[in-house]
C-alpha cells in the first residue's frame, strides 16, 4: 500500500480548442489504476473527438488515502479549492470504481461544490447492504438506519449514509436539487453490477448507460464515450 503523506499528485490537461477554459473535470482512477491511464485509454482523446471546450485534471487518488480517511479533506484542499481559486466555474468529478465511490462521498459531504458527478463501475459498499436495499424493493422503499454504526470515522460517511443520501435522487424529493446530476456507467457482468443496478433504479433512464463485460478498462473506455455526448458540457467554439 503507497503511503499518504504527500500531497495529491495532480497533472492539468488543456482544452484542445480553448485557451480558457472555465469548465474542470477532475479523473479519480480506480484502485490498482494509475492516473496516467485515462490518457492511454482515450479518455483525454474522446474529450477533444466529442469537441469539449473543458480541462481535465488527473488526480493520483490511490488507495491509500482511503485507508487512512484523508480522501475526502484532500480533494478539498488539494483539487478542488485551488480550481475555483484558479477561475473554473463548474467542476465536475468522473471515477472509476473507487474512484467513483469517492467522487459519490465528495458530492456528499460538499453539498454545491460540484457542476456534476460521473461515475462508472462505483464500488458502493458492501454487498449485504445492497442485498438489504434489494430486499426491501428497492432504494425508493428501502428505510435503512440514519445514524451511522457504531465506531465509524467521522471523516467519511459509511456506506450506509451514502446510500441514504443516493435516496435522494429517487423522484424530485425535496433534497434533490442539494445533489448534483449524477451520470452512472456500467458493465452487465461487472462484479458490483448488483448494487449498480440498484442505483440505476434511482435515476433517470437517459443518465445510465450499461455494455455487455465485466470490470475493466475496454468497458469504462466504451461507457465514457457513450456518456458524454450526453452531458450537459460545454462545447468548443465554432
Amino acid at each position: 500500500m503507497r503511503a499518504a503523506d504527500a500531497p495529491l499528485a495532480t497533472t492539468l490537461e488543456k482544452s484542445s480548442c480553448s485557451r480558457s477554459a472555465d469548465t474542470l473535470i477532475v479523473l479519480l482512477p480506480g484502485a490498482y489504476s494509475a492516473p496516467e491511464e485515462f490518457v492511454r485509454e482515450g479518455f483525454i482523446d474522446a474529450l477533444n473527438e466529442n469537441r469539449l471546450a473543458v480541462d481535465t485534471l488527473r488526480v493520483d487518488a490511490h488507495m491509500g488515502y482511503y485507508r487512512n480517511k484523508t480522501i475526502l479533506e484532500r480533494l478539498e484542499r488539494e483539487v478542488i479549492a485551488p480550481a475555483r481559486r484558479q477561475g473554473y466555474k463548474a467542476i465536475w468529478i468522473a471515477g472509476i470504481s473507487v474512484g467513483g465511490f469517492g467522487g459519490l462521498l465528495y458530492a456528499q459531504t460538499h453539498p454545491g461544490d460540484l457542476a456534476g458527478l460521473v461515475v462508472l463501475a462505483p464500488y458502493l459498499g458492501e454487498r449485504v447492504l445492497s442485498q438489504d436495499i434489494a430486499n426491501a424493493g428497492g432504494l425508493s422503499r428501502w428505510r435503512g438506519p440514519l445514524d451511522a454504526p457504531p465506531g465509524s470515522d467521522p471523516r467519511t460517511p459509511s456506506d450506509t449514509q451514502l446510500w441514504q443520501w443516493l435516496r435522494g435522487y429517487v423522484g424530485h424529493t425535496r433534497t434533490f436539487g442539494d445533489r448534483p446530476p449524477l451520470y452512472l456507467g456500467y458493465a452487465l457482468d461487472d462484479r458490483f453490477a448488483f448494487s449498480h443496478r440498484l442505483l440505476a433504479g434511482a435515476l433517470p433512464a437517459e443518465r445510465v448507460v450499461t455494455t455487455d463485460g465485466g470490470h475493466d478498462w475496454p468497458e469504462w473506455r466504451q461507457l465514457w464515450r457513450r456518456l458524454l455526448p450526453t452531458l450537459p458540457l460545454p462545447g468548443c467554439p465554432g
